[in-house]
């Protein structure tokens, strides 16, 4: 793992590649009151809304020392039950709406508890092309990783894959079937079936949920790379790429992926049988964002870019003249982005000028800081180019006159309450030709 282990991790970490291709028992032991104090203390969002049974982390610390030794007991001894998850919708795009699902502050801790153990487990089987919710990898690791090896490797076929609902979709049956290869402690599997069971409660109605993983939790992140690391990573590494005529590569972060490879044919060849894969495992890829990409096709003779991870991708050349894959913000995404920023100006437009640079700039650099990439910086501009028109417009419908004209507005952005402009915060000059 990346990142600095603690004494426990590193011996289950020990464990875990000792006995490689077995499944490991008596792990509960690594899990101790210490432990749950030090989870609620500091790995907890201490902001985070309250679960079914109302209790915010402020509130939950007046009864954490004597309640988390009773926890502990109760989850060795079996007797603890998993609470209904509250389910509430937060937005999506401009009106789109998605459910998040919030567990109470006793089950955050014990899933976070039991996702310590497994972690070290898994960290030393999984595949270093998955990058998605594992410690000292990003989606900018992924993104580089990608341009790497389609630029170095000309691998210039791309099969770009979206699943339909995975998190929603992953069969628990098969789910503990992956779990059975490496993990058979009798405490933590059983507390894993009742989070997989647990019901949801979305205002007074309850239901229960047969496949999908926990909402919310803090364990299913790590459920969901386990199920895809057997469904998809293995078998494409272990089975498939080896049968291959030419050159390949795939990268997954969560349930984003993309397979790359030289040789059209093995393209075609695993473009048929991927479905097919999926299919056995209870998923299903989604028939119209399922496809073959050529990049080097010609304008309007097909497709030549792909998106992943918020940027589209595509065949360009480096000052020398090379092909490499470039990338910059994706269309959907910079929408996006310019619309939400568009409705929190109108939404805040009353508010005194400093404050509304000030937030303003968060949400620029916020942007800046996941989109400052290289071969990026037009996109980044153009957002915030878009942004400083839509203030200027905005500004002037708040008092019944224009009051500022450009050359006022451009010595306020720039001199009196500057707004943050573009900077590219991930440069990766070792990977880019030159």
């Amino acid at each position: 793992m990346s990142k600095k282990m603690s004494t426990q991790e590193l011996q289950i970490a020990e464990r875990a590649e000792k006995y490689k291709d077995e499944p490991l028992t008596n792990l509960t032991q690594f899990i101790t009151e210490g432990m749950l104090h030090n989870i609620y203390q500091s790995g907890l969002n201490k902001n985070s809304s309250s679960g079914v049974d109302g209790k915010y982390w402020h509130t939950y610390s007046l009864e954490a020392q004597f309640r988390l030794p009773e926890l502990l007991s109760e989850f060795k001894s079996g007797k603890y039950r998993a609470p209904l998850i509250r389910r509430v919708f937060i937005p999506k795009g401009r009106t789109g709406k998605r459910p998040l699902g919030i567990p109470t502050i006793e089950d955050k801790i014990l899933q976070e508890s039991v996702r310590r153990v497994l972690t070290p487990i898994y960290e030393v089987d999984f595949k270093d092309f998955s990058y998605g919710f594992r410690a000292g990898r990003s989606a900018h690791q992924a993104v580089e990783y990608l341009f790497s090896e389609v630029s170095f490797k000309g691998l210039h076929y791309i099969i770009d894959a979206d699943i339909k609902d995975f998190f929603g979709s992953m069969d628990h049956g098969l789910l503990r079937g992956f779990l059975d290869l490496r993990v058979k402690d009798g405490v933590i599997r059983t507390m894993v079936n009742k989070w997989l069971k647990a019901g949801i409660l979305e205002g007074d109605q309850v239901t229960y949920p047969e496949n999908g993983s926990p909402q919310g939790g803090l364990i299913s992140p790590l459920l969901s790379n386990v199920y895809l690391h057997y469904v998809l990573d293995v078998w494409f590494s272990e089975q498939i790429q080896p049968l291959l005529a030419g050159a390949s590569a795939i990268v997954r972060y969560a349930d984003d992926f993309v397979l790359c490879f030289r040789n059209k044919l093995d393209a075609v060849k695993v473009m048929e049988v991927l479905p097919k894969r999926f299919r056995k495992y209870h998923l299903e890829l989604h028939p119209d964002k399922t496809k073959i990409v050529n990049l080097n096709s010609q304008r309007g003779k097909g497709d030549r870019s792909f998106d992943f991870l918020g940027f589209t991708h595509y065949l360009g050349s480096s000052r020398k003249g090379t092909r490499v894959l470039k990338r910059k913000t994706s269309r959907q995404k910079l929408t996006i982005a310019l619309n939400k920023t568009r409705d929190w100006i109108i939404k805040n437009r009353h508010r005194k000028l400093k404050e509304i640079v000030f937030n303003l700039n968060r949400k620029l650099v916020g942007h800046y800081s996941y989109y400052g990439i290289t071969f990026n910086s037009r996109s980044v501009n153009s957002y915030y180019v878009q942004v400083r028109c839509i203030l200027h417009k905005w500004l002037n419908r708040r008092g019944g006159k224009k009051v500022w004209n450009w050359a006022r507005y451009s010595k306020l952005i720039s001199d009196w309450l500057p707004l943050s402009r573009p900077k590219i915060y991930h440069s990766f000059v070792q990977a880019k030709p030159v």
